[in-house]
């Protein structure tokens, strides 16, 4: 019997997309119940301050108004903060100093936008005409809008349990042994990079909808989320309430970025108020809402410092870092700054002593946690733009200095001076790639024409590496026969965008032999009691994928003896291949199979499960960027852009090439005009709306090319190493890259993102003076 084969295919069309662009997807905000009540949220409008009282009793008062939940309600629930995240320890051992965010504020307040009380009404017009009848007297207390002034001495202090408003000092790798490479090196560099704070925005708004079943002590919660058992098991420990008795429910999610995989306050309290009030709640948020109350991302300000010998060989590179983890440790907040991006902090480069050291910092600003690649682009945009510079200050050439550096292909499996090993790559065979694709070599003769028509050109060169998420649990996974022929698919694993419906149809078509509409995948169908990882860490499709492999394998080997039975032949001598099984001349397709075996109920017998548990795993890649700038509007034009990426065995090309586009322009996004910005004096948000807070738009990348440099892993069943997250891992450094290669020739050495017109024109006039 041949095993399935790993597919590499041309994914035809997108399963799902006939559903969304027709108006048939179903996003949490579509689901409606009858006799469901609307729910608002009363947020807190400024950013620090002790709440003296709070009267809800107009509010209660006010028409259609059936429910206000306050603080006193949620402590009387049980009701739990919202998880911190991983536990960490800080430079000496001791445990991080933890400040949960509560459910609802009781006696304090320290970001503008935290949520005080929810109002339950007949509609959603209703509870927010209620909402103004509030009275909050508040104590104002002086803020801190930047970590700068949260570390300054005589701040005010956000957190009891955290003198100084730091709650942790993080440190990983060898100081002593960075420290005696420095003492010996010939050349030093050092650079700093400011990854700005940036507001998550997805396309579809946080909804939920939460009705309570009183005859079984039941929850059914409508909402967005990564994967169903993430978010189910965050609404059961806040909740308190057991795991079993919540079903979560989503058919489309627009869009997550780490944004949608635990609770917020809003689920927890539309369980409350279900339950108290007997009918269903439903809450959609508003998009400026949504500014002020989904967790931030990005925020870190790192700094590098790196040794070189007389050659240009890396001795050490040394960090110091210090992150805005905003008002509280929310889920991965304080877990990005520290050891997600320790973990690869050496990059592509072999470095013989590492070392880092992290502050993570409390500031009056919304809390910070996941955002596409969680620190994983910031460690590169680091690396990238430290070796760059020291290029230039040395008079090096940055591409001979990449490969003088470079892991080799026989160093692999490599570990790295601070612990991690990375198990396979070949960096500078993707590098040759990419400057074929790009064409470096006449980026001069580009240059000197764009000189000539008074513009400045740069090019930018990243090669990146990260880590992908291993999975906490093993991935489970089931394909069940209806009675139609259809080989239904099964897993916890819910989709937000990255086609999980047509890729997992098709890498389990291809292997069976099936074609690709004889094959769904059902997300988290709660019909189906399944274990598995939620989306993130780039790790859905050789997680999952995985478990859907070993499962085809699986169905063919239970097939394998009716077969046998019904071509009247052994076992051993049946081959599966293109479709069916075959022996001396007869033949029989495993649909046909299927439907000779269709019980009249039941169960049927060729249905099969399949797990696997998959390791981290490194996609890497280098991406180039070509910018042109005009020098009289500081306005910059992207010009051309060119990524090769080894993400190991490719199932969809499609996808895998839209996945990496949408990652480059969510880069391009942060490079040249996303930052959300506090004022200084009153740590108010002044980008609170598209007004203010500039996306990229569809004609920001018009030259885009893209290909694959692929070296399968050995650590997962697909030989699949992640896609996700690259695109905005390889574009920061690059995109930064690029600006500072136009802008190195007038004197400018650095400079941090965005790169808006006028902050452009501004260097521009400073290095003309």
């Amino acid at each position: 019997m041949n095993a399935p084969q790993s597919p590499r295919t041309l994914t035809p069309s997108r399963q799902e997309d006939l559903r969304l662009v027709s108006g048939q997807g179903r996003y949490a905000a579509d689901w409606n119940l009858p006799g469901q009540l609307h729910a608002f949220m009363i947020r807190a409008d400024r950013p620090h301050a002790r709440i003296l009282s709070l009267d809800v009793s107009a509010v209660r008062n006010a028409p259609g108004v059936r429910l206000v939940l306050t603080a006193d309600d949620a402590m009387a629930a049980g009701f739990q903060p919202i998880p911190t995240g991983a536990p960490l320890t800080d430079i000496h051992g001791q445990p991080q100093k933890t400040a949960a965010m509560p459910v609802l504020a009781k006696d304090k307040v320290v970001f503008a936008g935290q949520p005080i009380a929810m109002v339950i009404a007949d509609s959603a017009r209703l509870a927010q005409d209620a909402s103004e009848r509030v009275i909050i007297d508040y104590e104002d207390l002086p803020a801190c809008a930047t970590v700068e002034q949260a570390l300054a001495e005589g701040a005010p202090q956000l957190h009891a349990g955290s003198p100084g408003n730091y709650s942790m000092d993080f440190q990983d790798g060898d100081a002593a042994a960075v420290e005696a490479a420095f003492a010996k090196a010939a050349y030093r560099s050092k650079h700093r990079i400011h990854s700005q704070r940036l507001i998550g925005v997805p396309m579809e708004l946080r909804a939920a909808l939460a009705q309570y079943d009183a005859t079984r002590d039941h929850y059914t919660v409508y909402t967005p989320t990564q994967g169903m058992l993430g978010m189910r098991g965050a609404l059961a420990a806040v909740s308190a309430v057991p795991p079993k008795q919540i079903e979560v429910i989503a058919q489309d999610v627009g869009g997550s970025f780490g944004l949608r995989g635990g609770t917020y306050s809003e689920q927890v309290l539309l369980m409350l108020a279900a339950k108290k009030s007997g009918k269903p709640v439903k809450w959609v948020s508003s998009r400026s809402e949504l500014f002020l109350s989904d967790w931030h991302g990005r925020a870190l300000t790192l700094e590098g410092e790196m040794a070189l010998d007389a050659q240009g060989h890396i001795l050490a590179i040394r960090y110091k870092d210090t992150i805005d983890l905003g008002a509280y440790n929310c889920y991965w907040g304080a877990y990005i700054g520290t050891k997600n991006i320790s973990v690869t902090m050496g990059g592509v480069y072999r470095v013989p002593a590492l070392y880092m050291q992290s502050r993570t910092v409390f500031t009056n600003t919304v809390p910070v946690s996941a955002y596409r690649g969680a620190g994983r682009p910031d460690i590169v945009f680091i690396i990238e733009t430290l070796l760059e510079r020291a290029a230039a200050e040395h008079g090096l050439d940055p591409i001979a200095l990449r490969r003088k550096n470079y892991i080799p292909k026989d160093a692999f499996p490599y570990k790295t001076a601070n612990g991690s090993t990375y198990d396979c790559g070949e960096f500078e065979a993707v590098l040759d790639k990419a400057l074929k694709l790009a064409d470096h070599a006449g980026f001069e003769a580009r240059r000197e024409e764009a000189r000539a028509r008074g513009k400045l050109r740069g090019i930018g060169v990243a090669s990146y590496l990260e880590a992908s998420g291993a999975g906490g649990v093993k991935d489970n996974v089931i394909g069940r026969w209806d009675g139609k022929g259809q080989l239904n698919l099964y897993g916890v694993t819910g989709p937000s965008g990255q086609g999980h419906e047509t890729t997992f149809a098709q890498l389990v078509a291809d292997g069976l032999g099936l074609a690709l509409g004889q094959v769904r995948y059902r997300a988290s169908d709660p019909a189906t009691a399944l274990v598995g990882n939620g989306t993130g860490g780039s790790r859905s499709l050789y997680g999952a994928g995985s478990a859907f492999k070993v499962m085809g394998a699986r169905l063919i080997e239970k097939a394998l003896p009716h077969a046998a039975q019904v071509l009247g032949v052994p076992t051993a001598e049946l081959r599966y291949e293109q479709g069916g099984f075959a022996a001396a001349g007869k033949r029989i397709s495993l649909g046909e199979l299927v439907a000779r075996l269709q019980p009249a109920s039941g169960a049927h017998p060729l249905d099969a499960e399949g797990e696997a548990q998959s390791g981290t795993t490194y996609p890497n890649g280098c991406h180039i960027a070509e910018i042109e700038i005009d020098p009289e509007t500081g306005v910059t034009e992207i010009v051309n852009y060119s990524a090769i990426d080894d993400l190991g065995n490719v199932i969809s090309r499609a996808l895998v090439q839209g996945q990496v586009h949408g990652g480059v322009v969510q880069g391009v996004g942060q490079a040249f005009g996303e930052h959300a910005i506090y004022d200084a004096d009153t740590a108010q948000l002044l980008t609170g709306s598209f007004m203010d807070y500039p996306m990229p738009r569809a004609g920001c990348l018009p030259h885009f090319q893209w290909d694959e440099h692929p070296v399968p892993t050995k650590l997962n069943e697909l030989g699949s190493k992640g896609v996700g997250e690259s695109g905005c891992s390889g574009s920061l450094p690059a995109l930064s890259n690029a600006m500072l290669n136009a802008l190195r020739p007038l004197g400018v050495q650095s400079f941090d993102m965005p790169f808006t017109p006028a902050r452009v024109w501004e260097q521009l006039q400073g290095a003309r003076r």
